[in-house]
């Protein structure tokens, strides 16, 4: 198991020939719950979101976890016992943060395509601030709290246009994408948000992607972001927080992301040396991490249905699928994989697969040309799947969604049952 350490974290080790994780046994996870099933390591997520909470200990600053990254309500719960934030995207997800506990001062809301319901529900809880991401944005949100006789607290998602070096499709701070305003756009909007009635600017916002390994773009975003809100004091609009947002990298395969005490540590120097030199207050700070604390604290679980033998290719085929974890066909991304039991003698000679679901696509593959020592009934553990995982799964096929377990110490708790083909029937009704 020479990667596992390497890809996840200490709390997977290898006990008698069996995979433990955070000290619960995987083989008897499979067994109770059945496969596919992703399990999270509540140790590994605290201890992450820690590291960011110890990088900002000395300064008025939020770390709002970002729930598109992984949105089970027991994950919610913890994080919110710790004192996290959140950062959202969707009616859905501020239902799910607030039957979690979380504090409504402390949600912010992204995202390009806020409905006028959502945006009525996020003013009845009076959230934090909705990160606006058009000037039609603006005026809608406006409007709303006029109705609703309400004040809505905003941030204008501002684009740097800065690249972040990560997948084109997670990437989000380059003119061409949809996300946030253009910087040439960015004060025009700020002077018409500050005399539209029923608004309150609070803040700047940028966030130029996901699973970012170097600190360059974000320091190139910090500076041009800083050269905004300077415009912005000559026109009299005085910020009060900055959100910096998130997208910080974890490792898959040999990525080496800096951590999040490098990461803040240095925004934060380059944030008091602007301050300093302007003689301006330092502004309140938004961090929203999601895949950083989430990714490597999840695997999922997956037995070894057939193996098949082409002329050019083999194959093992699992019980998971791309419908269960997307990424892989989405990204083309790469996710380490071991087996669950693995003896001395299991592991030598190993043979290349390709190792596939079973979902009618040439695109439903997990992982391509993996050394490994498979026969049918192994389980598999697919590691660094803690994010982007289940968030991103779907009944394609008619195939129920996976269980979730979360384990601590030993322990473990089911915290979403398995679907059931009842479950996926039930909503529909034939009609005659």
């Amino acid at each position: 198991m020479k990667s596992s350490q390497n890809f996840v974290s200490k709390q997977l080790s290898r006990q008698n020939n069996t995979l433990f994780f955070d000290g619960v046994n995987l083989q008897e996870i499979a067994e109770n719950f059945g496969t596919p099933v992703y399990v999270y390591s509540a140790n590994h997520i605290a201890q992450s979101f820690k590291q960011y909470q110890n990088a900002v200990a000395n300064h008025q600053a939020t770390i709002c976890y970002a729930v598109k990254a992984n949105s089970n309500l027991a994950i919610l719960q913890m994080l919110s016992a710790m004192g996290s934030g959140f950062d959202i995207v969707s009616a859905g997800e501020l239902i799910r943060v607030l039957e979690a506990g979380a504090d409504p001062a402390k949600i912010v809301f992204s995202g390009v395509g806020k409905s006028s319901a959502e945006i009525k529900l996020a003013l009845q809880h009076n959230i934090g601030c909705f990160n606006v991401e058009s000037a039609a944005e603006l005026e809608r949100i406006s409007k709303i709290a006029q109705k609703t006789n309400s004040t809505a607290h905003i941030s204008l998602r501002v684009n740097p246009d800065v690249d972040a070096q990560t997948h084109p499709y997670i990437s989000t701070g380059l003119k061409e994408n949809k996300f946030g305003v253009t910087m040439d756009q960015a004060l025009a909007i700020y002077l018409q948000a500050a005399q539209l009635p029923n608004l309150e600017i609070i803040g700047v916002d940028c966030h130029i992607g996901s699973q970012i390994t170097q600190t360059a773009p974000y320091v190139d975003a910090l500076n041009r972001v800083l050269g905004l809100i300077d415009q912005l004091h000559k026109h009299g609009i005085e910020i009060k927080h900055l959100d910096l947002g998130g997208g910080l990298g974890i490792r898959y395969q040999d990525e080496t992301p800096p951590s999040p005490e490098d990461v803040i540590s240095m925004l934060i120097h380059q944030i008091e040396l602007w301050a300093n030199a302007n003689q301006r207050p330092m502004p309140k700070l938004i961090f929203e991490p999601g895949r950083s604390i989430v990714g490597n604290a999840g695997v999922l679980l997956t037995r070894v249905e057939y193996l098949k033998y082409n002329e050019d290719k083999t194959f093992a085929i699992v019980d998971a699928a791309m419908n269960d974890l997307m990424r892989p066909a989405m990204y083309e991304s790469f996710h380490d994989m071991v087996k669950v039991y693995e003896d001395g003698q299991s592991s030598s000679n190993p043979n290349t697969f390709d190792i596939v679901g079973p979902i009618c696509e040439s695109g439903d593959w997990l992982g391509k040309n993996r050394q490994l020592h498979l026969e049918s009934g192994d389980i598999l553990a697919i590691l660094s799947a803690g994010a982007y995982g289940m968030t991103m799964a779907s009944n394609y096929n008619t195939r129920p969604r996976a269980a979730e377990v979360l384990v601590k110490e030993g322990s473990m708790r089911l915290v979403r049952k398995r679907e059931t083909l009842d479950d996926l029937l039930q909503a529909e009704r034939i009609s005659l």
